[in-house]
């Protein structure tokens, strides 16, 4: 229960560093879709079977983040879902012992906060410049 906590938290802190900055919300929140998806290729470097696995799973999530940008906010907030869905899933497709204990939960609870959000509040994640998009 401390991972959902943990994970809930880390979502609304994440949230709020972003509206405080200047950035373009659109590219962070793909940024940071990107990052959480290749950290398990840091986890899984020591089986060949499971880093290509997880690469596979990295790259898909790469390319939701970058199109998610470039086309439209709602595949952003998908890709955090269908990211959140991959870590409770985790373990039927590699070995649940190569991530930290309660991982999956801390991880989904986060991205599932920032899905919710970039789908509830879109027209405040639209900001000046590359954010313009298509959207």
């Amino acid at each position: 229960m401390n991972a959902a906590i943990i994970g809930i938290s880390s979502g609304f802190l994440a949230i709020i560093f972003i509206l405080l900055k200047r950035y373009d919300k659109r590219v962070v929140y793909g940024l940071l879709l990107t990052g959480i998806g290749f950290l398990y290729v840091g986890f899984a470097w020591t089986n060949v079977r499971e880093l290509i696995i997880n690469v596979v799973q990295a790259v898909l999530f790469l390319n939701i983040a970058y199109f998610g940008i470039k086309k439209n906010i709602y595949l952003l907030a998908a890709g955090y879902f269908l990211h959140g869905i991959w870590d409770f899933s985790y373990g039927y497709f590699c070995d649940p012992g190569l991530v930290p204990p309660d991982y999956d939960l801390f991880c989904l609870t986060f991205d599932f906060v920032v899905g919710i959000y970039l789908v509830l509040f879109k027209k405040q994640i639209m900001s000046k410049g590359l954010s313009k998009a298509i959207c």
